[in-house]
């Protein structure tokens, strides 16, 4: 780890009769024999990072290189002497069970061992997760203007979400190692000739702590910590996330190792080859039922809806929810989109009552059913060839509901294209030496992918509202009036598979299905199907961990992205590396010195 400490750094030491040199030296010495100085050292950077640190800024000050320790000495201090090789800190050798084939201990003597490492990297994590929210604090307060809750401010420094959410995630992170590094040891004890009589006395006990699997399960009692941080909607989607998360990579395992399609039999009659995946399978079934159950609950369960898809969607929804008009009287009301849902609700619950035209009928006063009077705007002038209710507020100056499903295309289909085109281009920034290499290319990929989504979110958002008009058409009154917004969820969610297989498609389903699901739990609580468990999120987020770990243990490659594996080993303490690439190299460095 050693690195140039500056041209200086070489030089002999004043002699003793300098009273300068002198000085130097002394205030050198007592320096790094201060434990607090040494301790601070070791729990706030690495060797190396002292060594950038001194090479950049401490050795062009004369000031700063006098009074600071040499890279030497710092580098004595925190790390000792190195014993051991390169490896997966903590990983078995090749002849253990279950072992397969990873390196051998990683051992580090002196003072940088792997305890120090891990309240570094916790004390690291703790300063960045509070820096991040007190920026986004601010830059929602500036840009968004968003208000600060006036109960923030008066509440006390240990209740404060942004230090409680800091605490959470470096504790989690600290105890994720220390439980791994533990169970880990342990399990390479219990292997030990050494302990074969006490496996030979408790032989459930031992199976299960020397299971390959024992240090992930164990170390993911770490999670635990997440309930450190208050319960609040951040709380439960850091658990869904992970939990998603966990479950692709467990199905990627599964997948890869022939345990869903199962495997072909080859020449011999041996298994040898898995099953081709059918061309048609992908992330994209689940949005069928995902949106079938977010429209359902949108029209009944409002409360339960996530705001944001409902703000996209009353955005692109011109054709069906219409705004105020300007020569509209000031004193009357207006049905807001809120009210044309509501009353969408009502008229499934009445079994769709039909249409009473007032222009047909002028000297009728009741016309609409109790509990729709919010509507009366629209329904009053709208055409008298309408027979139904729902259509007479969705398009009440047009007749025909296909005319009003063509509209909708027209009017909504391009600027949802232009917004979908900004944001694919500032994702693309990152990206910018493929454009400059592969312009045609690059930009082709572009506009498909903008022109599929656009296609996508254009025909679920149509085919959720015209389904309502086609189930009044052909549906008996009767006939699931209140389930008719699922089955049109249904339907429109069959729009994905305009996006099966495409690049970051899968991300966006994922994204959808765990939005499904936390409105899925909040209804039923709701209803009263289930009760909420006390702290049921930070159990979620305990199993996600689980899995993972189990996963990355079984099969690291499941793990497609290699951000990803890179940063489970650096949770570990295994440093941010990506294991399953250098293993394949040695193995595939030992197969040719095997040939040769």
């Amino acid at each position: 780890m050693a690195s140039r400490a500056g041209p200086s750094s070489s030089r002999s030491p004043a002699p003793s009769n300098t009273p300068a040199g002198a000085g130097a030296s002394a205030v050198t010495a007592s320096s790094t024999s201060d434990p607090i100085l040494r301790n601070a050292l070791r729990y706030t950077m690495s060797a190396r990072e002292y060594a950038l640190l001194h090479r950049y800024i401490i050795s062009r000050s004369r000031t700063l290189k006098k009074r600071a320790p040499t890279v030497d000495r710092v580098q004595t201090l925190i790390d000792g002497e190195p014993t051991g090789g390169r490896g997966r800190a903590g990983s078995l050798t090749k002849g253990d069970k279950g072992g397969k084939g990873k390196k051998e201990e990683k051992s580090t003597g002196g003072f940088d061992d792997y305890n120090a490492r891990a309240i570094r990297h916790s004390l690291r994590v703790f300063v960045a997760t509070g820096t991040l929210m007190k920026l986004w604090s601010l830059a929602s307060a500036k840009l968004m203007g968003k208000k600060q809750d006036v109960g923030d401010k008066k509440q006390p420094l240990h209740k404060s979400p942004t230090l409680r959410l800091s605490l959470s995630l470096s504790t989690i992170l600290l105890l994720y190692r220390i439980l791994f590094r533990f169970f880990t040891r342990l399990r390479a004890h219990l292997l030990d000739s050494s302990a074969a009589p006490f496996r030979l006395r408790n032989p459930k006990t031992a199976s299960t702590l020397t299971s390959p699997y024992a240090p992930a399960v164990g170390a993911s009692l770490a999670g635990l910590a997440l309930g450190v941080y208050p319960s609040q909607q951040l709380r439960v989607t850091i658990a869904m996330y992970t939990l998603f998360r966990a479950l692709e990579f467990g199905w990627n395992c599964a997948e890869e190792n022939g345990m869903v399609w199962g495997w072909e039999k080859g020449i011999h009659g041996k298994a040898d080859k898995m099953k081709a995946r059918p061309w048609w399978w992908g992330s994209w079934m689940l949005q069928p039922f995902a949106f079938g159950q977010l429209i359902h609950a949108a029209v009944f369960d409002r409360d339960c809806f996530p705001k944001v898809y409902g703000d996209f969607i009353c955005k692109f929804s011109s054709a069906y929810l219409h705004p105020r008009p300007d020569d509209y009287p000031a004193g009357l009301s207006w049905p807001s989109s809120s009210d044309i849902v509501d009353s969408l609700s009502k008229m499934a619950t009445l079994s769709w009552p039909a249409f009473i035209s007032p222009t047909l009928f002028p000297n009728k006063e009741d016309t609409l059913p109790p509990g729709l009077a919010a509507i009366a705007p629209l329904t009053s002038g709208a055409h008298p060839l309408i027979t139904s209710l729902s259509c007479a507020t969705l398009h009440p100056s047009d007749p025909s509901c296909t005319r009003t499903f063509l509209t909708f295309w027209l009017r909504s289909f391009p600027p949802l294209t232009r917004l979908l085109l900004l944001v694919y281009s500032v994702m693309m920034v990152p990206r910018m030496r493929a454009l400059y290499h592969f312009p045609i290319s690059t930009l082709q990929k572009l506009i498909s992918n903008v022109l599929r989504m656009s296609t996508f979110l254009t025909g679920s958002i149509a085919t959720a509202w015209s389904s309502i008009c086609f189930f009044q058409t052909w549906f008996p009154k009767t006939f699931m009036p209140t389930q008719r917004f699922f089955l049109g969820g249904f339907l429109a969610g069959l729009w994905a598979f305009i996006q099966q297989g495409r690049q970051g498609s899968r991300g966006v389903f994922l994204h959808m299905s765990k939005a499904s699901l936390d409105s899925f739990w909040k209804v039923g609580v709701k209803r009263r199907w289930w009760r909420a468990m006390k702290g049921g999120d930070v159990w979620v987020f305990v199993a996600a961990l689980m899995l993972t770990g189990i996963v990355y243990e079984r099969d690291a490659k499941a793990i497609k992205e290699g951000s990803w594996r890179k940063g489970i080993s650096w949770v570990r303490g295994e440093g941010f590396r990506d294991w399953s690439l250098e293993m394949d190299e040695d193995e595939e460095e030992e197969s040719e010195l095997k040939e040769d």
